[in-house]
């Protein structure tokens, strides 16, 4: 069951780091192992969008694709992602993005996840534990590029 969660202070604000990782099509662009990601569809309602995805990863030889709902929160710059399908027992991850007093923001970035087989668990366990430690990095560095 590996975990990973981090704190991290960014100079750019709240809302374009929450409009960054909300737009989750670039991510194939920039994201570590991410090789694909298409949205099946996505529904408005009471502010909030609610898309469902499919991501596709790979390392070397292995490819995985997987489906999570993913609600967007502007007004609470909170994204949540919940697993539908795919290769994993489950995954949880939530963003939060907090105004920090520098004129920037705080990303709070909390992933929880576990793989169905031991096998595949074991093969891409400990790589997907290096990328979902790189991801606030290559967000953090688009944000840089984006809005520098």
């Amino acid at each position: 069951m590996p975990q990973f969660e981090t704190h991290r202070p960014v100079p750019h604000s709240p809302d374009q780091m929450f409009d960054l990782v909300a737009d989750v099509e670039r991510y194939p662009e920039f994201l570590p192992l991410c090789e694909a990601l298409v949205v099946r569809s996505g529904k408005e309602r009471d502010g909030k969008i609610l898309l469902i995805a499919d991501m596709t990863v790979g390392y070397k030889a292995i490819r995985e694709t997987f489906t999570t709902q993913v609600l967007l929160n502007k007004a609470e710059r909170a994204i949540d992602v919940k697993y539908i399908d795919g290769p994993f027992k489950y995954l949880d991850n939530r963003w939060r993005f907090q105004p920090s007093e520098n004129g920037g923001c705080v990303i709070d970035f909390f992933i929880d996840y576990e793989f169905k087989s031991r096998i595949l668990g074991a093969l891409m366990g400990s790589m997907f534990d290096r990328a979902f430690r790189m991801f606030t990095d290559a967000f953090e560095t688009r944000a840089n590029k984006i809005y520098a």
